[in-house]
């Protein structure tokens, strides 16, 4: 099977809730398709260094940053198909680019370092590995999708995303879909991807229903939970040493 492998494009988000999703789904009905694949359960694992380098830059919001995954629609088997990609964005144009092989042969490729692909795309890829120390998988994400894309306009599509989750551990593809939420139970995460213009008709609607876009990101919200949890689990530490360092010596003796 062919994959479109390189995306160029502006990605702007929204967070909505399900009412006014709901009411948003009647509109398109108007003006878009539903994607091929329908509804579908994404998973993708994030690659960082320890101390979580490219997703802190990217929450900086600088003017160029990058991010390296690999993502597969569904819970994965060893010979699955999915996609290792690496995301870019400078100057608000997204662009990515990817690769498809089996998990089995992205897991050599990203964690053993053993399978070497020969494209352009894999390429960059092993340079990311060069420029960042020590890349290694740090964050599973998931999330429900449903797509749509323009009648009149390839280019143009919408994206839902709900049951937004995350975890630190059990870091594979195939070992189920679980984890802490990132949004509320009522929100979800509308996705415009363009290469040009938003249609009026897509304008009137957020305009009317006073929704604004947002820099929300997906690992970047994850990301900032990992650290509050990451510091909470510190503090509560250190109370309870200081607790331990502070008792008088006849209770430490009893």
């Amino acid at each position: 099977m062919s994959y479109q492998n390189i995306f160029k494009r502006y990605e702007i988000k929204y967070i909505i809730t399900k009412e006014q999703k709901a009411e948003l789904e009647k509109l398109m009905s108007l003006y878009m398709n539903a994607d091929k694949y329908g509804r579908s359960t994404i998973c993708n694992i994030y690659y960082d260094t320890p101390d979580y380098l490219l997703v802190r830059r990217s929450n900086d919001k600088p003017e160029y940053k990058e991010k390296l995954r690999v993502r597969s629609y569904g819970t994965a088997k060893k010979d699955s198909t999915v996609f290792v990609e690496l995301k870019k964005k400078y100057n608000s144009v997204v662009y990515k680019r990817r690769i498809d092989m089996t998990e089995k042969q992205a897991e050599r490729f990203l964690v053993d370092r053993t399978e070497k692909p020969n494209s352009q795309i894999a390429r960059e890829i092993d340079y990311c590995f060069e420029r960042y120390a020590d890349l290694q998988p740090k964050v599973f994400l998931s999330y429900k999708r449903q797509a749509f894309y323009s009648k009149t306009d390839d280019n143009f599509r919408m994206t839902f995303d709900e049951n937004i989750l995350w975890r630190d551990y059990d870091l594979s593809l195939c070992n189920g879909v679980y984890g802490t939420p990132v949004l509320d139970e009522d929100k979800v995460l509308l996705e415009v991807k363009t290469a040009g213009a938003i249609p009026l008709w897509l304008i009137e609607f957020l305009s009317v229903n006073k929704i604004y876009k947002t820099s929300f990101s997906k690992y970047g919200t994850a990301y900032t939970q990992i650290f509050k949890r990451n510091q909470h689990q510190k503090e509560q530490i250190n109370e309870t040493a200081n607790l331990i360092l502070h008792q008088p010596l006849e209770k430490m003796a009893v």
